[in-house]
């Protein structure tokens, strides 16, 4: 890809947001219900990591010397297990056992389960923590392998969280990033109104992190925030933030517009909807090139 142009690559990587948006939709289908929002609202993150940043084999899922993701936010899976897919770490056709008894791909991420599932999610705000000793420990052993830990703007009501962003900092774990996923919902409502965490970016940058906001819906802002962060990284220095502002159910309208969108219940006439809305948002504006 070192001959690719900017608009090949961001071409590219929205080609794997709009499959992995895809693929999250169809998961859905098979339990009629689930996390769909926060799969569509986070699948540029999921694509620009996977499609652009990460070091990983998909043939060898514990390479050792690959760059690890951590998912902190568990019940996210259904939009990881999207990403791994589109990675070709699972196979599509797998997809379809998402939540069903046997199943390599649970509702909520288990490392035991699932391959490029690196830790196993459910309770919230443990994620940075291990992330935190990864990054120390690989640094340890001389690797140049960089964390990535997705979380979110729930997690931010956790102390540990905050804990750990402090471990991260007096470390100097240049090697790890960071990524908040900032839908402004949570399961008991609205982020503002459970626990108003703003000033974020204020708050990163007191505790040490080198911090950029960006809007988590823009492929061409996270690719460069994501540049920015890669040219910063090293096995002694500053750890990076992404802090991405992202909306539930994004590239569905009717799923944009749900009032109940932390765990969706989607009727069965309405999934083919969903596709198409998908589709007719993906397809080139008149006058434009896809």
């Amino acid at each position: 890809m070192s001959h690719e142009t900017g608009s090949e690559r961001l071409e590219r990587v929205s080609a794997a947001a709009f499959r992995i948006r895809h693929h999250a939709l169809n998961m859905g289908e098979v339990q009629g219900q689930g996390y769909v929002g926060q799969a569509l609202g986070a699948a540029d993150m999921l694509a620009a990591v996977y499609s652009d940043q990460l070091r990983f084999r998909a043939e060898d899922p514990e390479w050792e010397a690959r760059d690890r993701f951590l998912l902190s936010t568990g019940h996210y899976a259904i939009g990881h297990y999207a990403a791994l897919a589109e990675a070709g770490i699972i196979p599509v056709t797998e997809l379809e056992t998402y939540g069903s008894d046997d199943s390599r791909l649970p509702m909520s991420g288990m490392s035991t389960y699932t391959p490029g599932m690196e830790i196993s999610g459910g309770s919230l705000g443990h994620g940075l923590s291990i992330a935190v000793g990864m990054a120390l420990g690989l640094r340890y052993q001389g690797s140049g392998a960089r964390v990535y830990n997705f979380l979110s703007d729930g997690e931010l009501d956790e102390g540990s969280t905050w804990e750990a962003a402090m471990g991260a900092h007096h470390h100097r774990l240049g090697n790890l990033t960071a990524m908040v996923d900032i839908n402004a919902l949570q399961a008991d409502g609205k982020t503002d109104t459970v626990l108003r965490t703003e000033p974020v970016t204020e708050k990163w940058e007191a505790f040490g992190w080198y911090t950029q906001r960006v809007d988590g819906n823009d492929v061409a802002a996270l690719l460069a925030a994501f540049d920015n962060a890669a040219a910063q990284a090293a096995a002694v220095g500053r750890p990076s933030v992404i802090l991405c502002d992202t909306k539930v159910g994004r590239g569905v309208p009717l799923l944009e517009e749900r009032e109940k969108a932390h765990f969706m219940r989607i009727e069965e006439h309405e999934w083919q909807t969903c596709r198409e809305q998908l589709t007719a948002g993906s397809a080139p504006a008149e006058g434009e090139t896809k």
